[in-house]
């Protein structure tokens, strides 16, 4: 009995050992974001169903004297982040922060302002057709472009079609959808409009609806302090619109119209796609 006991004891250092000895191996971590996954992590993922691949497309701009020049960039990771989860078989990409905003010379649009940054359009497009080509090389069979931006939607539209084109004989597809940004736009202004919003305060750029929905994914994007004031819209604020009765509240109206309208443009756009 005893020297049963001593190579019981035995076997148990030596399981204790290799234990030890052996790499720990975590678990993949609950994102759907590309660029937080290992290469092995995605690889499977993919295999295991998740063919949707969301392409974020923001913009770095001024946003009137009140809001963050990332204002796009950090809205539509978070949007695309609430879409690809609601689909239930998509993963986002990283966001092209780099997108046409004027001419550098002599400066138009929004470069006339301080940190906006631009590039020619056809770099832009270059790049995005770079990133679907290479996301289906890795086995997605669905690149979906959602723009943030206004001056990135004929771009996107343009890229897609050519991709189709070129991807006719094969199982994968690109998907401009349009609805994500006119759900931003111009369908939650005809909502606040209806709620009693003046078309003063709505505007076109860092208006209301603009800080509504910029206060509902990420409230550090808006500054509150000095308080908000007459001079966050007029002449050289750079916002077109009067932002000063935006809410959190509000803008959770415009995050959830958003994504409702996108989740189903994309699976519209997948099913004409199968048909």
């Amino acid at each position: 009995m005893p020297g049963i006991a001593r190579r019981r004891a035995l076997a148990a250092v030596v399981s204790l050992l290799i234990g030890l000895a052996a790499p720990a191996v975590a678990a993949p971590p609950d994102t759907l974001f590309l660029e937080e996954l290992t290469w092995p992590e995605l690889r499977s993922l993919v295999e295991a169903g998740k063919t949707t691949i969301i392409l974020p497309i923001g913009g770095t701009e001024q946003n009137g004297r009140h809001m963050a020049l990332g204002k796009h960039n950090v809205r539509v990771r978070a949007l695309s982040a609430r879409i690809a989860r609601a689909l239930g078989n998509a993963l986002v990409g990283p966001v092209i922060a780099y997108v046409p905003e004027g001419a550098l010379s002599p400066p138009s649009g929004h470069m006339r302002f301080p940190g906006t940054i631009t590039v020619p359009e056809a770099v832009f497009r270059g790049t995005l057709e770079s990133a679907a080509r290479s996301l289906r090389l890795h086995g997605f069979r669905d690149v979906v472009f959602l723009g943030d931006h206004g001056s990135t939607q004929a771009g996107q539209k343009a890229i897609a079609t050519r991709l189709n084109r070129d991807w006719q004989a094969s199982p994968t597809r690109a998907h401009a959808i349009e609805e994500y940004y006119r759900a931003a736009t111009a369908e939650f202004r005809d909502l606040l409009r209806a709620r009693g919003y003046r078309p003063d305060e709505l505007g076109e750029h860092a208006g209301l609806p603009d800080t509504a929905l910029a206060l509902a994914v990420d409230p550090s994007l808006v500054r509150t302090e000095p308080p908000r004031d007459a001079r966050m819209a007029g002449a050289g604020s750079g916002a077109d619109g009067d932002p000063r009765r935006a809410s959190v509240e509000l803008g959770r109206i415009g995050v959830d119209l958003i994504v409702e309208r996108t989740v189903a443009a994309i699976r519209q756009s997948i099913q004409r796609r199968q048909e």
